[in-house]
């Protein structure tokens, strides 16, 4: 099957940028991220889209950025942490080596502050981030052809940990 080496999923925060970068490095292939495909596709900030059109109209901008991404990208490839409620796009990632990059709210706290421009988490972050998780986690875990945890892991030891549990051999 042609497409992404390597597709990462997970909650906004966990890091499938950083680390989709390290692997990209690693193993001597591209690095692509659906969500800055949106953002230069768009021309504006992913929290503008949902402020001036809404989330529905954002999942659909994401389902084609991510049908694109995963027909075009033979690297490295990061997707938004929403990219999973699509059932096109969870049927779309099947076949494909789908790692679920995993953490706790604290870690989530730690990294992202919650507070920062992530427009599902605007009111209440801790609640909003468990009740996302709640409404995510199965969905990621349904995509992923393995877990990696993330808490309290550098994210050098969460990407040598990706190539371990998919057995990939850096370049």
């Amino acid at each position: 099957m042609s497409g992404p080496l390597v597709v990462l999923v997970g909650p906004m925060g966990v890091g499938k940028t950083t680390v989709g970068e390290l692997l990209a490095e690693r193993l001597g292939t591209a690095f692509r991220d659906s969500d800055a495909d949106i953002v230069a596709a768009q021309g504006r900030e992913i929290a503008d889209i949902f402020v001036d059109e809404g989330e529905a109209a954002f999942r659909a901008i994401e389902k084609q950025a991510v049908r694109t991404a995963v027909t075009e990208h033979t690297g490295i490839l990061a997707l938004g942490g929403g990219a999973v409620l699509d059932a096109g796009t969870r049927a779309l990632l099947a076949g494909h080596q789908v790692v679920y990059l995993a953490m706790d709210v604290e870690e989530a706290v730690k990294r992202t502050g919650l507070n920062t421009a992530r427009p599902l988490l605007a009111v209440n972050p801790r609640k909003q981030w468990r009740e996302l998780m709640d409404a995510r986690r199965h969905l990621y875990e349904e995509v992923a052809r393995c877990v990696v945890a993330t808490d309290d892991r550098t994210p050098e030891e969460v990407a040598q940990e990706v190539l371990n549990v998919l057995e990939l051999k850096e370049a």
